[in-house]
């Protein structure tokens, strides 16, 4: 992507333009971000997801006893008539499941594919919404279908109404309020609050969301990803000299249920050593920000032909730093030709016959073995 050039979806700005001035600063407003939007998925194709278990559902209703939420899957009997008013359908992570949301999915890379979530759709009869709220992370809201009038303020009071299965604002104070036709998009920021209903009709919202990982869980799962990975190495390392504790100096007890401190000692250093080596928790990162949602599983495929290019299967998820790939939860160490070959593949998702000619025996091994796997496909 050159992302020094006018984006028609940016409001004639270029990426590099609104990163700067707009990106978890300020909201922007595009009309006509994607001219003569015709969206890719037809609504009935989306109710037929709503009903699949592997794909995430809800349906919210609001009415005159207040807010109700059911998580799916929904058959199509189990949603409201189109006539009904004030319901609406999210369906999340449709990239997944439809090659024409993932294709215009793709138009958002210009930021980092690690920030990158899903796109979610919502589906909303006449008045439908899910009350005004905010987010933890940067959202695009682009009007695929329909019509929806989307009020925004920076919300300094962030208390919930309680006793509401949403997270609700309970003193809502808009300050700007606008109408998105078909192929309009809002971007705002984390933690901007919004509330979008539907006007004049059904409309179906496409929300790209950004991943924003919180500081505790994402430790926690590194900290269980980097233990698995010391306790590998530890059984390939059996019978090789390691560090034992030592306590030469230990005095005799009178209270031998006490733990000795020199031990505790040696504990503290055996996990901060492991957690000083930077090259440890960055694989765990790479390795966590790329497991598959836990509704994903691939099928599996063909070995690469040999004459073919591949593709990334639109479930995977690869990104890659200096010393390593990562791939759908898992790392692997590369460097020189092969690694600018695999890096080539995480940015562009495909690589042609002619990239693959100079590959070597191990890089060509490793891309059949991810084409069994199903995570990409020659072609």
């Amino acid at each position: 992507m050159e992302i020094d050039q006018p984006l028609r979806l940016l409001g004639g700005l270029s990426a590099q333009q609104f990163m700067r001035r707009h990106w978890q600063k300020k909201p922007l407003l595009v009309r006509q971000a994607v001219p003569e939007m015709v969206p890719p998925i037809a609504r009935g194709d989306l109710f037929d997801l709503a009903a699949r278990e592997d794909v995430e559902s809800r349906l919210i209703r609001h009415g005159a006893k207040g807010w109700t939420l059911r998580h799916g899957p929904f058959s199509r009997r189990a949603l409201p008539s189109l006539r009904q008013a004030a319901w609406t359908l999210l369906v999340q992570g449709v990239d997944l499941h439809h090659q024409g949301v993932h294709a215009l999915m793709q138009q958002f890379r210009f930021l980092p594919d690690a920030r990158l979530d899903d796109l979610m759709i919502s589906y909303a009869s006449d008045g439908g919404g899910v009350g005004p709220h905010f987010d933890s992370y940067d959202v695009f809201l682009l009007q695929a279908h329909g019509r929806r009038r989307w009020s925004i303020g920076r919300q300094r009071d962030l208390s919930l109404q309680p006793n509401v299965p949403l997270k609700i604002l309970s003193r809502f104070e808009p300050e700007d309020s606008f109408v998105l036709e078909p192929g309009d998009m809002l971007y705002l920021p984390p933690r901007y609050a919004h509330d979008g209903v539907a006007v004049g009709g059904d409309c179906m919202t496409y929300s790209i969301g950004l991943r924003s990982p919180a500081a505790e869980p994402l430790g926690a799962d590194l900290l269980a990803r980097i233990a698995e990975a010391r306790a590998d190495e530890l059984q390939d390392a059996v019978g090789q000299a390691m560090a034992h504790y030592r306590d030469p100096s230990q005095p005799a007890l009178q209270n031998p249920a006490e733990m000795p401190p020199a031990l505790q000692a040696f504990a503290r250093e055996a996990v901060l050593a492991a957690l000083r080596d930077s090259e440890v928790i960055d694989r765990a990162l790479g390795e966590s920000m790329t497991e598959p949602k836990p509704t994903v599983w691939f099928d599996a495929g063909e070995p690469l032909s040999a004459s073919s290019g591949v593709a990334l299967d639109r479930r995977t998820r690869m990104l890659y730093d200096a010393r390593h790939l990562y791939i759908n939860g898992e790392s692997f160490r590369a460097s020189g030709r092969d690694a600018r070959l695999m890096r080539r593949l995480a940015d562009q998702r495909m690589l042609e016959p002619r990239d693959l000619a100079g590959a070597s025996d191990d890089a060509l091994s490793l891309l059949s073995d991810w084409c069994e796997a199903g995570w990409l496909h020659a072609q």
